[in-house]
């Protein structure tokens, strides 16, 4: 069996280019899942590190991540501040994370030349998805003039991202205002107006409903759901409803714009996915534009995973899902020319 060492500094050397000196990034810097220890992810916030244990019993991921942390401390001089979350800890605290060494976790980073805000101990998730990054990047190259709705944005990094790059408009939504507080703190990073409209901690179903009552449209709508949740207004399923909330939004784009849809379930392949999205299309008022590829650093580079995924996200890279579709609006009856 490969050693913890080894493993990390193979994965090291792959994204060797994606140290900035000044140590304000932030990426994967290894995804055990597809390269050598399922039960470990490690990312780096600026000068912090983040450990993920995902060991079913975590007191069997312990000395992985004591492996670990020993590794790089001695390889990243720099590092400033440690944090364990373990997925699977029986206390909420745990799952959250705590530190493993320093005084306290960095606090924002920089990407594209945009800061985003982070809080590395509110929640299970480190605060901003690596994942998504170049639909970041995409954002903040596309949306100049534009009007952009933001679902389920959690700390709103998506909508940070076409604020930055010229947007008329973002509507940030999400249910939980802790979330949507740390958005705001990042348009304060980038010197962003704050509008308390823009910022809406709802139910989802219950502002989409708003919206098309008040025929309230967008040049853009983003839907980055989570994998299964339940209200009493409705229910996310990632697994066999993407297509309904989908339908959902599309009532609220303007002719010519843009959907951007995000599926995270790692049992959706990606064809399974597709297909799904080519019967949305059938109608000829939605079309597939543009696949977005998860960064290599979050699935693994080709020299750095020895396995498989579980199911085959082809033509994606990674079970996060990305695509942008281009939307046309059926023309109102008075409009139509018989």
């Amino acid at each position: 069996m490969t050693s913890i060492s080894a493993l990390l500094e193979k994965a090291m050397e792959a994204r060797a280019s994606l140290f900035d000196a000044r140590h304000e990034s932030a990426f994967r810097l290894f995804n055990g899942f597809t390269e050598g220890d399922p039960d470990l992810a490690i990312d780096l916030y600026a000068s912090t590190l983040v450990i993920h244990n995902y060991a079913d019993d975590p007191a069997q991921g312990s000395l992985p991540v004591e492996q670990a942390q020993q590794f790089l401390r001695d390889e990243l001089s720099w590092l400033r501040a440690g944090v364990i979350k373990r997925r699977n800890a029986a206390s909420q605290e745990e799952r959250r994370g705590r530190l493993l060494f320093g005084e306290k976790p960095d606090t924002r980073i920089k990407e594209h030349g945009v800061w985003y805000s982070i809080d590395l101990l509110m929640n299970r998730d480190a605060s901003l998805y690596l994942d998504t990054r170049h639909l970041r990047k995409w954002l903040l190259e596309n949306m100049r003039g534009k009007t952009v709705l933001n679902t389920f944005a959690y700390t709103g990094s998506l909508g940070v991202a076409a604020m930055a790059g010229g947007a008329e408009r973002v509507v940030q939504h999400d249910l939980n205002h802790q979330f949507l507080n740390v958005a705001k703190t990042s348009y304060t990073l980038n010197g962003f107006p704050i509008r308390k409209p823009d910022f809406i901690a709802e139910d989802f179903f219950t502002l989409i409903g708003k919206f098309k009552r008040a025929h309230q449209t967008f040049d853009c709508v983003v839907i980055d759901p989570p994998f299964f949740s339940t209200t009493s207004r409705g229910k996310v399923d990632q697994v066999h409803a993407s297509a309904r909330l989908i339908n959902k939004v599309r009532p609220l784009i303007n002719d010519g714009g843009h959907l951007i849809a995000i599926n995270n379930a790692l049992y959706v392949s990606g064809k399974e996915y597709m297909q799904t999205l080519a019967e949305l299309c059938q109608d000829g008022y939605l079309k597939v534009k543009e696949l977005i590829p998860v960064p290599e650093d979050f699935a693994g580079y080709p020299t750095t995973r020895p396995g498989s995924p579980i199911t085959d996200p082809a033509p994606f890279k990674h079970s996060t899902k990305i695509v942008v579709l281009q939307v046309r609006r059926k023309p109102a009856a008075s409009q139509v020319v018989v």
